[in-house]
């Protein structure tokens, strides 16, 4: 599957609305800022529906320099995160569920079902 990028995206709510490219780009721009700004506020972010974005701090911790082998301290800091809805983690698990019994189905059940008049 191809990643889908922000232009895509406007691309298809530009043919799905029918209102001009310009002014979708406008608005999804919009609403990226904000989301980031707010965040940056420290303010949780709720889509019911979707998900939340959130900030989530991180403990202090002890690593290794890759190169040196030096042990360094990273600080704490804060990580934005994204935490999907239940309702969308179960419209994603019911498109696996399908498309895993597509794939376990015997090859002649699947070519009689993509030949038939229906697909």
């Amino acid at each position: 599957m191809p990643n889908v990028t922000k232009q895509s995206l406007i691309q298809d709510i530009a043919k799905s609305t029918g209102l001009a490219r310009n002014d979708i780009k406008v608005v999804v721009e919009q609403f990226l800022d904000l989301v980031g700004e707010r965040l940056i506020d420290g303010n949780t972010i709720e889509i019911r529906g979707f998900g939340t974005f959130a900030c989530k701090p991180r403990k202090a911790r002890p690593a290794r320099n890759p190169r040196t082998g030096e042990t360094v301290l990273i600080e704490e800091r804060l990580v934005p995160t994204f935490k999907f809805s239940n309702d969308i983690k179960d419209r994603i698990n019911t498109l696996e569920a399908i498309a895993t019994e597509a794939e376990s189905l015997p090859e002649a059940q699947t070519e009689s079902v993509a030949g038939s008049p229906e697909a």
